[in-house]
């Protein structure tokens, strides 16, 4: 299973590092040099292209017949409900935020009423400190997480892929944070500096 757990490394290998290309600031302004305003479509384009990777790294990586663990009753229970809070609680957080920014349908809106500005590249940012954001700087990692790793049964291939994701989420959103302080400055230093950046601390729970 060593070269199993190596093959699905690999191949998700492959979707974080195109993934973390394609969402580079300096493919997005050489885009935007090359292309316009039309780099509104790009969000979109990139949102589908990372699933269907994603989707195909999936379908061909390898998955071995090992169960790791398979939770009885009423733990199997308790943890599906657990999974269910975080999808409502992911739900929630992009509820908080612009969702269309986000999934790309605003800035195409922007680009048809010709109202786009090139200088937000892919997607107009904000900054924000309400809700989830005022205990983990990055909440739909965090639920996703928590979504993720709330498995009643947990097989071998599972378990790696999860690993893997967990990994990226972490990685990623170093790289993430970079770009965003470059456009909001000592603002998100302080931001940095007051609030963890996935997982909450409990002692800010405590505070409010």
């Amino acid at each position: 299973m060593f070269f199993d757990a190596l093959i699905i490394t690999s191949l998700f290998s492959i979707f974080a590092i195109s993934h973390s290309i394609l969402a580079s600031q300096k493919l997005k302004e050489k885009l935007t040099e090359k292309f316009g305003d039309r780099i509104a479509f790009y969000r979109m384009f990139y949102n589908l292209l990372s699933i269907f990777i994603l989707l195909f790294i999936y379908k061909i990586s390898p998955k071995p017949d090992y169960i790791i663990y398979d939770l009885s009753f009423p733990f199997d229970v308790i943890i599906v409900l657990l999974q269910i809070c975080s999808v409502i609680a992911l739900f929630w957080v992009f509820k908080s935020i612009n969702s269309n920014e986000f999934l790309g349908f605003s800035q195409i809106k922007r680009f048809r009423n010709k109202t786009y500005n090139c200088n937000e590249l892919d997607e107009k940012m904000e900054l924000r400190f309400d809700g989830f954001f005022k205990y983990s700087r990055h909440p739909i990692y965090l639920f996703t997480s928590l979504f993720l790793i709330l498995r009643p049964t947990m097989d071998f291939f599972y378990l790696i892929f999860l690993i893997n994701i967990l990994l990226y989420f972490y990685i990623g959103s170093y790289y993430e944070e970079k770009r965003l302080l470059l456009i909001f400055g000592d603002a998100y230093k302080n931001y940095q500096a007051n609030v963890p950046r996935i997982f909450p601390n409990i002692k800010l729970f405590i505070k409010k």
